[in-house]
């Protein structure tokens, strides 16, 4: 099966499934913080060309600040901050795989900048589709949290992070089949619902937490 082939019917797939889960975002993106509910922005594609990737807005609306996020960032609303936790605010993307813009598989679509810094890279991985997931973006899925430890994230972000990412997703891209494809998939959708029973639990804690204090009250 052709990989344009899978993408669509997975995409088809995901979006029946993804859809009551978009629609209690968007709910609550609107009860969280003023603005638009989606946030649209030029991303480095295939050919080196670029293109508009969608995602659901994680911060505050009209806010200024760098176009990347190095670990906490102030800008990150309540609703943002679960929406990336979960990878939740990834899911309107599935239009741009629509589209043919990206692939469920495949390197991450930078902003221009970052892939104009890194061109002779980004011009051998953009020769393909960019991507939902691929290894380099599992392997820094939890990127944030990573980088709020770090005491100079911009620095650590292009001298340890990015070259290893570029490793990651060049070496998988000369050996991708369509069986590498689908465990990729299936190990990104196994790390989304361990990130969602951990929330879950941690709401239960706190539940918890505060009827024993109700009670000792």
């Amino acid at each position: 099966m052709p990989k344009r082939a899978m993408d669509l019917i997975f995409t088809f797939i995901l979006l029946f499934f993804a859809a009551p889960v978009l629609l209690i975002a968007v709910l609550l993106i609107q009860l969280d913080s003023e603005g638009p509910v989606f946030f649209s922005q030029p991303r480095m594609g295939r050919g080196f060309r670029p293109f508009r990737i969608h995602k659901l807005r994680t911060m505050a609306f009209g806010q200024s600040g760098t176009a990347i996020t190095f670990g906490n960032d102030p800008r990150i609303t309540r609703t943002g901050a679960v929406l990336r936790r979960l990878h939740i605010d990834e899911l309107p993307q599935l239009w741009n795989v629509l589209r043919g813009e990206m692939s469920l598989v495949g390197p991450r679509p930078v902003i221009c900048a970052l892939a104009r810094q890194y061109e002779q890279h980004y011009r051998r991985l953009y020769a393909a589709r960019p991507g939902l997931t691929d290894p380099a973006t599992l392997r820094y899925a939890d990127e944030a949290a990573l980088l709020a430890q770090i005491a100079n994230p911009a620095e650590y972000f292009h001298a340890v992070m990015m070259p290893r990412k570029l490793r990651l997703s060049g070496y998988y891209q000369q050996h991708a089949t369509l069986a590498s494809d689908l465990l990729v998939l299936a190990r990104t959708a196994a790390h989304v619902g361990a990130g969602l029973y951990g929330w879950l639990n941690k709401l239960a804690d706190q539940q918890s937490e505060r009827q024993t204090a109700a009670l000792k009250g």
